[in-house]
């Protein structure tokens, strides 16, 4: 028997840690949750427990969850005729989502992508048509600590692009607590987010380091800036309106609020998983490319990246094996 989606209902696809983060808050807004993935740890752990959330109050010897129930399946037929759906999983996921979306998004709903990276919006629009897609930004940072469980990485905002299915969703996102803004040019901010993501989650995930630790490491802090650069000079060419006058100035503010966190890359690095390096730094190059600017930098740093990992789908495996033991000793 499939989930009745109305229409405070709220498909949020994927099983991470930002869908997590997301699916924790939007019942207070009185929305249904359903959550949709194919990780089968996770998809357990949810239906047992509903997603668990670190307790802001923590301290080395004590950490305290909070459990919020919620639906979630690996059946798209389950969730037929939603007509709001927030896309928050990896970018390398999102062909696969596509065609879920296809399967049980309503001919009048939306799906709202919040992912990192370029070409996710594209790939959406291929598969639901450019009426059933909208594009935004979120700054809100969130860290996995096994399936179903997840740490906030302290308040951000949500910047949507301006579409007449949206306003639905984004009451539900602001009553739930989330500083959400309409703006006209979400592509302006789409770039101006992966400026930051060139510049900052390559390095980390590359020397396995927090954000901070780039500013304490000269070549480090060198290297971000000329990534930050080339990015900024790809974007110009597209002539995209960066939302910060300095790129370089930016990127070292952002490393320097966010000290402690570990960048997604960097998580992903850690449990073996794919990254979204592809959508980053290697779209920047093939952008670059074609607007003929060059990007020397992110072109290493995108195949560094991609050489760490190779291999990596017997290190994704033992990944989910070991969050699954921490989940069942949790």
């Amino acid at each position: 028997m499939g989930i009745a989606m109305e229409d405070q209902s709220v498909l949020i696809v994927g099983t991470g840690a930002l869908a997590c983060l997301f699916a924790s808050r939007l019942p207070a807004a009185g929305a249904s949750v359903t959550m949709l993935g194919t990780w089968e740890a996770g998809l357990q752990a949810l239906q047992r427990h509903g997603v668990r959330v670190e307790a802001a109050e923590r301290s080395e010897r004590v950490s305290r969850e909070c459990a919020y129930p919620v639906k979630a399946t690996a059946d798209p037929g389950a969730c037929a005729g939603v007509r709001l759906a927030l896309v928050l999983v990896k970018s390398w996921q999102t062909a696969r989502v596509a065609a879920q979306l296809a399967q049980c998004l309503s001919p009048e709903g939306v799906a709202l992508t919040l992912q990192n990276g370029l070409g996710n919006r594209e790939t959406l629009t291929d598969a639901l048509g450019a009426d059933r897609v909208a594009l935004g930004v979120t700054t809100t940072g969130a860290t996995l600590l096994g399936p179903g469980r997840v740490r906030p990485g302290g308040e951000g905002s949500v910047s949507v692009g301006i579409h007449p299915r949206l306003d639905p969703l984004v009451d539900i996102l602001r009553q739930a607590g989330f500083t959400v803004e309409q703006v006209g040019q979400a592509d302006d901010l789409l770039w101006s987010k992966l400026v930051i993501n060139a510049a900052i989650n390559p390095l980390t995930a590359l020397l396995r380091v927090p954000n901070g630790e780039l500013l304490r490491r000269p070549s480090a802090r060198a290297l971000m800036a000329q990534l930050a650069r080339e990015a900024t000079a790809v974007a110009r060419a597209l002539g995209r309106q960066l939302t910060y006058p300095n790129s370089v100035a930016t990127a070292e503010d952002v490393a320097r609020r966010t000290a402690v966190n570990h960048s997604s890359m960097f998580q992903d690095v850690q449990r073996g998983a794919p990254t979204e390096i592809d959508a980053i730094c290697g779209a920047i190059v093939s952008v670059g490319e074609q607007q003929g600017v060059p990007t020397p930098v992110n072109r290493t740093l995108w195949r560094l990246v991609k050489a760490s990992l190779e291999g990596v789908g017997e290190k994704e495996r033992e990944g989910e094996r070991k969050y699954a033991n921490r989940d069942s000793l949790s």
